[in-house]
Formats: C-alpha cells, structure tokens, sequence
C-alpha cells in the first residue's frame, strides 16, 4: 500500500514544482470593461480637478484603451506581456494640447508608465502599475449606468 501511494504521490508533487507563477498574473479579463482613475503618482494624492474629474484610464473590448493622462486624451492597444505579466499600451497616441503646472508632470509621469513595460498589481479595488521612474496607483471607477 505504501508504494501505491508514492507511485501515485510523486507525478502530483513533480507537476507542482514544475508549475508556473503565470497563473498569478494578471490577465485581460481582469482589465477589460473597467474603468479607472487615477489617484496617487509616486505616493503623492491626485486632487480632483475643477470639474470632479482626474486623470483615468478605460480598457474595452480586445483590450482597447483610452483615458485621459493630465490634461490630453490618448488612445492605443493595452497588452500584457506573457513572460513578464507585465503591463503596456502599445502605439499610444495622444492629443497634444498645451498642460500648465502640476498638469504637465502627471501628464508625463502617466504617459512614460503607460508606454513602456511596468509591473502591474491588482487589488480588490485597485491597480498599481510600476516601473524605474514612477508608480501610478488607479482606483476603479466604472460608470454607472
């Protein structure tokens, strides 16, 4: 019986070595259809604007994305790579009107973090994308219909 049991042990205990941590990454299904904005850069609080709106970022359908990064709109294809799970819009375009101030750091803090590769961790609530230069921290906000 011993030996039924370790013949029967050891391609359980071989398959969980073997095992990945891909299966703890975020995958787009956990992006997709939400939106989020954008509430802390770099540990500093993001105040809501004027007109109650921050910057945010919305991934659809095929992982479309748009938001808004400070002052500018931009739009691209929102990847996650599957080596790394690691986070990228791809081919991010923006509009290019003029940012002033406080406006024109996060617009450039955002549009760095979100065009090159950076580390993501979701939360219930949250999404952290980080990278050398900055960590961006969003809070989901999907709309209310």
């Amino acid at each position: 019986m011993k030996k039924l049991i370790t013949v029967l042990s050891v391609p359980v205990l071989l398959a969980a070595c073997s095992s990945t941590d891909k299966a703890d990454f975020v995958t787009p299904a956990d992006l997709q259809h939400h939106r989020w904005v954008l509430t802390e850069v770099d540990g500093k609080e993001i105040p809501e604007a004027h007109n109650d709106s921050r910057p945010d970022l919305e991934i659809g359908e095929a992982m479309n994305s748009h938001g808004n990064a400070g002052c500018n709109g931009f739009h691209g294809q929102a990847e996650i790579n599957p080596k790394t799970g690691e986070f990228r819009i791809e081919k991010m375009a923006m509009t290019m009107k003029m940012c002033q101030g406080e406006a024109m750091n996060i617009e450039r803090a955002v549009a760095s973090t979100l065009s090159a590769w950076s580390k993501i961790d979701l939360g219930k609530e949250t999404m952290t994308l980080s990278n050398d230069q900055h960590k961006l921290t969003y809070t989901l906000k999907d709309w209310v219909y």
